[in-house]
C-alpha cells in the first residue's frame, strides 16, 4: 500500500480524535448551554447526561406509567425545576424557549423535542399546582388532568 493511501485511511480517525479533544465545555463544537438555575451539580455527570438523558427519561416514564413511581432521580419535573431560567423581571422562561437549556442542545443537534407537547416547560409554582390543567400544555390532555389529579 502506498503512503498516500495509508494517510487517507488514517484521516477519518484523526478528524474524529481532534473532534473529541475539542469537544470540551465552551468549545465551538458544543452549543451554548445556560447553567442550571438551581443546585450545584446534576443528578449525573455532564458527559453522562449529554449521552444518556433520553434513556433516563424514557426509563422514568415507564416506571411512572406502569408502576406509579413519581419524583425519582431522573424525573422530567426535576429537570425542569432545576434548569428553568428567569428573565430580568423574575418570570420563568420555558426550557424549550429559544436559547434555553433543552432547546439549545436539541436545536444544535437537530433533534425534535416532543416532551412539551404534554408536559410543562416551566416549574410548577407549588406542589398543588401540579394537579392544575395549565401544567399540561395540550388542551386534550388538560381534560385528562382534571379527571386524574396528580398526572404529570
Amino acid at each position: 500500500m502506498t503512503p498516500r493511501l495509508n494517510f487517507l485511511g488514517l484521516l477519518p480517525a484523526l478528524i474524529l480524535l481532534c473532534g473529541i479533544a475539542a469537544a470540551e465545555e465552551g468549545s465551538a463544537l458544543l452549543p451554548p448551554i445556560p447553567p442550571p438555575a438551581k443546585g450545584e451539580e446534576c443528578v449525573e455527570p455532564t458527559d453522562v447526561m449529554r449521552r444518556d438523558h433520553m434513556r433516563f427519561l424514557m426509563h422514568q416514564r415507564d416506571d411512572t406509567m406502569h408502576q406509579g413511581i413519581r419524583g425519582a432521580k431522573h424525573s422530567l419535573v426535576g429537570c425542569i425545576d432545576c434548569h428553568a431560567q428567569t428573565d430580568a423581571q423574575g418570570v420563568v422562561i420555558a426550557v424549550n424557549a429559544k436559547g434555553q437549556f433543552c432547546e439549545s442542545c436539541h436545536s444544535f443537534a437537530g433533534v425534535r423535542m416532543d416532551c412539551f407537547g404534554c408536559h410543562s416547560a416551566v416549574p410548577a409554582a407549588d406542589p398543588v399546582s401540579m394537579a392544575l390543567p395549565e401544567r399540561i400544555t395540550s388542551p386534550a390532555l388538560a381534560a385528562v388532568r382534571l379527571a386524574s389529579p396528580g398526572v404529570d
